[in-house]
Formats: C-alpha cells, structure tokens, sequence
C-alpha cells in the first residue's frame, strides 16, 4: 500500500510540474566526458522526451577534452591561459572538427529518440585579440546570440544544438567558450533553467566545508542553495577554486543566478534519469542554486491595509474578488502576505486555515501597471511554499472568472464537496464560483 502511494504521489509531483514548466526554455550545458558513459544514450532520450511534451530544450555541449585529445593526436601544442584555451590558426581546423564532432554525438542520440535536432550558427563571436601581451588567436567571446533563429527552431519542436564555435560577420570561425555560450543563450532566451551536467561528484558535506544550517541528502549533496549561501562556500574553500571542478561548477551557478537565471541546476550525468529527477521531484537528483524569489513578499501589517484596499478595489468592483473591509482584514492579519518592491505594496493574498489539511488562497490582487512581471504568480507560489511547510495536504481556491490562470499554476478543478466543512458551510450560491485544488 505504501508503495503504491509512493507511486501515485511521484506521478502526481510529476504533473505539477510539467504544467508548471510546460511551453519554458531550458538550456543544458553538458561536459564532453558525459557522452563517453554508458547511460549517455538514456539521458540524450530523457531531453528529447522532455522536448516531445511541450518544453524548450536547447542543449550546448562541452568539448574541451575531446579537443585536447585531438590536439595531441595531430601533434598540435596547446595552451591555457586563465582556464582559456589559446587557439592558433594551426589548431582552429583540428578545434572546430572536434567540436562538430561532440555536437554530432547529440544528434545522432536525439535522432534514434525520433526528435529533430539543429546543429546551427546561432552564435556571432568576435577575436579576443591580445590581451596582456598574449594573442590568443583564433579564441572568442560571445558578439551575439541569433535568439530569432532560435525561437524559429524551438517553436518547430525541435532542439537545436550550440558547438562551441562562434563566427564573426566575415565568416571567421572562433573557438568559444561553452559556459559562455549556454549562459548567455539562456540569458537571452529567457530560460527558466540552465543545467549543468557533468561527470563531478559536486560540492559535498565533508568534502567541503559548508555552513551547518545547509539542507543535505543521505549522501552529502547539497539539495538547494540561495545565492548567498553559494556565495557563503565558495568563500569558506577560498583557494581550491582554480583547480577543483566542483566549485568551479558552483561558481559558474552563481554567476547565471546573478544574471537573471531563475533556477540553475547540477547534476552527475551518469545517474540514470538525473535530469527527470531534478526537474520533476522537489528533492531532485542534484544541487538547485535559486534566486530568492520570496526575499520581497513578507507578512501583513496593519500599516498597509491602506494600500491592500487599493490594490483589492478594482477587482472587488468588477466581482472578481469579494468584498472586504479594513476590519476584516485587520482581523485576519496574520495570514495576508505582501510583495513589497521598492518600499511599495505591489500584489497581496491571504492563506487561511480551513482544518482537515486544507487552505484557502485569496484575497489575491496585483498593480495592474505590473501585470507583466508575474507577481501574481510568485505571491500564489509563496503561499503554496508557505501551506507545504505548514503541513497542509491540498490548498484550493474559489474563482469566478481566473480559472484558466490557476490551472496554468497547476490548479485543478474539484467540486465543492471536496472543501473543509467548515469553508463548505460559507460557499456563497449566488457567487457561485468554481473550485480549484492542488494537491502538495
């Protein structure tokens, strides 16, 4: 029986969040020694199972080892100078054959998956010429990210696939970074995610030194981290960074946080079904680095009652939401939340305590003159946050006219018999709203 439970919560943790992410980008960044194990074939048909059921994946391979080998085989010197290779005109040919060679690894996985894939030119690099008296030739950086052709790509259903390889306007090819590459295509294409999968054990309890209040797995791995407590250990192993892959990975997480990726994920990729994991479990599979979207909603205080009214009143107008005053807001305090930006009140909603495992989420307004930033959608994800970890079973809400914005959440809608006793005994008939549920 309780196998079975397992089973069903699994998949219904699993529905929640392919319609949460459903129709996002996300960008892979694979490190070349990934492609030479055993399960590289199942983790190729995991991305294109992901890319047949509705999501973006853009994947930007890594072939860093697979050059250096090259090099050597053709008796071709290379060097590295702050962990960037210094590519000469000799080398380039042997470089860019490598790296068609990686990217060619991927399609031929992705293609036995029946999905279709686009090695392209969506990179424009220009040279980083000399710097510091050292000419690092046919090395490059990141002019452009071709997001159109990539958004043409990805609307198709097709995954397209990023070589390491830029070209300048004239046609000049350059060897590019592919940290650089996956982290401003995911920049620019506004992912959701960006993995970073690898064959590294990541930063571990008792390998690393970490701070005591960080959540660990059974085997050390951190599960999930803020910018500031990422930040926290990269400073508390201070001095292994320029060696040690693992907190160079952390690093590279950090930065992508600090530059507006919403979740960054990584993972060992020779761990079967790693990626479905991360992505479809909230324990997941690897180490989830995530902006604190939360760090600007806070509780309610009696000061902004105020500004929670003017928030409320043109929904309230429209029937939207139902009416309420001062005092009975004042009275249900404690379980209204604000999302304050800039010392200004910006979305509200309250989540109130119905028993038998439920809550309610309500009282949801938002500055219409914000509509674009989705602060609707982090206040109501804040208090699902919030129910979870008050141990509630389910929250639901009562909606007249939002339906389809909550089942985009994940709602589903219940009927009325499935409400608390007690909330069942104040349904309003006249409004007759609608029932939606999520199950936590």
């Amino acid at each position: 029986m309780n196998k079975t439970w397992s089973e069903v919560d699994l998949i219904r943790e699993a529905f929640h969040y392919q319609s949460r992410f459903d129709g996002a980008t996300m960008v892979f960044k694979i490190d070349f020694p990934v492609t030479l194990d055993p399960l590289f074939p199942s983790l190729v048909n995991d991305l294109a199972l992901l890319a047949g059921t509705g999501f973006r994946v853009v994947i930007v391979p890594g072939a860093k080892e697979w050059i250096d080998d090259v090099l050597v085989k053709y008796n071709i010197k290379t060097n590295y100078k702050d962990g960037l290779r210094i590519t000469s005109s000799e080398a380039m040919p042997f470089v860019q054959m490598a790296a068609f060679h990686t990217a060619t690894r991927f399609m031929t996985g992705i293609s036995s998956s029946r999905r279709e894939a686009v090695i392209g030119n969506f990179v424009r690099a220009r040279g980083l010429g000399v710097m510091d008296g050292i000419d690092y030739g046919n090395t490059g950086t990141v002019d452009k990210i071709y997001v159109d052709s990539l958004n043409h790509v990805l609307e198709l259903g097709m995954i397209p696939i990023l070589p390491c390889i830029g070209w300048s306007p004239s046609g000049r090819p350059y060897n590019v970074s592919s940290d650089e590459i996956a982290l401003l295509a995911a920049v620019r294409l506004k992912a959701i995610k960006l993995f970073i999968i690898s064959l590294n054990e990541g930063v571990k309890k008792d390998i690393y030194k970490i701070p005591e209040n960080i959540e660990t797995g059974q085997n050390g791995r951190i599960i999930r981290l803020n910018p500031g407590e990422a930040e926290t250990i990269l400073k508390m192993n201070s001095g292994r960074e320029c060696d040690d892959k693992a907190l160079q990975e952390l690093a590279f997480a950090l930065k992508a946080s600090g530059s507006g990726i919403e979740r960054v994920h990584i993972i060992k990729g020779d761990e079967e079904g790693a990626v479905l994991k991360e992505l479809f479990s909230n324990l997941g599979a690897g180490t989830m680095i995530h902006a604190d979207e939360y760090e600007s909603i806070r509780p309610l205080l009696s000061r902004d009652i105020p500004d929670v009214l003017r928030l409320m009143e043109p929904l309230m107008q429209e029937g939207f939401l139902v009416r309420r005053s001062q005092e009975e807001i004042q009275n249900k305090k404690e379980d209204y939340a604000v999302l304050e930006i800039d010392g200004r009140l910006h979305a509200c909603g309250a989540l109130h305590d119905w028993g038998e495992g439920q809550g309610e989420i309500a009282a949801l307004a938002t500055d219409s003159a914000f509509s674009d930033l989705g602060l609707g959608r982090r206040i109501v994800r804040y208090f699902i946050d919030r129910a979870g970890k008050a141990g509630f079973r389910r929250v639901f809400v009562l909606t007249t006219r939002a339906h389809d914005w909550f089942e985009s959440l994940g709602f589903r809608e219940s009927d009325m018999e499935s409400l608390p006793k007690n909330r069942k005994q104040l349904y309003d008939k006249n409004r007759n709203s609608k029932v939606f549920a999520l199950e936590l």
